[in-house]
């Protein structure tokens, strides 16, 4: 969605140049949001507590102590993720908030909170269940071009630029994400060329399994992928209900042909590393971060782990010791520059 976002914004030549300083001065590893441990309850009613995130390159939890968390975030819903900023909303009135709270390099005495107004739904929409959320500008502070975006679970589309809209834009997508449907395929048709070789069997297994679709672009905006993502799920009597398993992830770079832009199978995506959640997708270059693997797909959701592009291989990880037993919000952030 974030590419979307950039036609709105004016990205400047001087936002480019610290996108490209920051790939090189990457100082964590790409995070995955745990949750918080309230250890303190301050008279003012803030809480003092420890910000759980998870380290894929050691796979195990880092953990930013006594960090204060604002009254407003204990009864709110985190709702996304997007450019490592966190995005929760208030479950009585619907308004909005964007803080710094899962970023280990802000302050620990004052994160930052970006107040939104309150979401509106349209005649035919829904603001309960989110699909996702982005900005285009990995700072909400101080520009005015920033624009941020939640895509709702059907035909709404709210927009929004922090510090200086009064209430939120409402769009009707041309597209429903609760139906598979669509009553106007040319608007979103792609032409895909290469498929992977595989038997009769694994694509009757394929066939069988949730397929998810990803849009990510890299960071310097020279490649563009879509990635398919198969899992198949499972009924867990321990669970109480259906957990699921990736089976295969496939990726399809899109090159300029002579017949338009097509999305061309691949298994190489070369130092790049791919993470998807149920927050918008990202990809990174592996060398930016001392242990990620290159040629992979992080991936949390529909199972938990990687999946090594070059071997066709999932590697699934373990709970890591002292994760909470619930994850209500697992979302991945893209590694944090000083």
């Amino acid at each position: 969605m974030s590419q979307f976002l950039f036609g709105l914004s004016k990205l400047s030549p001087r936002n480019d140049v610290l996108i490209q300083k920051s790939i090189r001065l990457f100082s964590t590893s790409p995070y995955l949001t745990l949750g918080t441990r309230v250890k303190k309850i301050l008279p003012g009613g803030c809480k003092i507590g420890d910000v759980l995130l998870f380290d894929p390159t050691k796979e195990e939890i880092v953990t930013v102590p006594d960090k204060t968390i604002p009254e407003e975030l204990m009864d709110e819903e985190m709702m996304g993720a997007s450019h490592g900023w966190g995005f929760f909303c208030d479950r009585t009135d619907r308004s909005v908030r964007i803080s710094d709270i899962f970023n280990p390099l802000a302050s620990k005495t004052n994160p930052v909170m970006i107040p939104l107004p309150r979401l509106t739904a349209l005649p035919t929409g829904q603001t309960e269940k989110v699909f996702n959320v982005a900005m285009s500008s990995s700072s909400p502070l101080g520009e005015e071009d920033c624009v941020v975006a939640i895509k709702f679970s059907g035909i709404q589309l709210s927009l929004c630029r922090p510090g200086c809209d009064l209430e939120w834009t409402n769009i009707v997508t041309p597209f429903n994400c609760l139906d598979n449907s669509n009553d106007s395929p040319g608007l979103h048709e792609l032409f895909y060329r290469d498929h992977p070789v595989l038997d009769q069997s694994e694509w009757e297994l394929l066939s069988s399994c949730s397929r998810t679709e990803y849009l990510v672009e890299s960071p310097s905006g020279g490649d563009r992928f879509l990635v398919k993502w198969y899992a198949l799920g499972f009924f867990s009597s321990n669970l109480k209900g259906i957990y699921h398993k990736t089976k295969r992830l496939m990726v399809f770079r899109e090159e300029e042909t002579t017949e338009g832009k097509i999305m061309c199978y691949t298994e190489d995506i070369g130092d790049m590393c791919i993470f998807l959640a149920s927050n918008e997708a990202f990809c990174i270059p592996a060398s930016s971060c001392l242990g990620l693997k290159p040629n992979c797909v992080y991936y949390m959701g529909r199972g938990f782990g990687f999946y090594d592009l070059t071997t066709g291989e999932a590697h699934h990880y373990k709970a890591p010791k002292g994760a909470p037993s619930a994850l209500t919000a697992p979302y991945w952030l893209p590694p944090f520059a000083i």
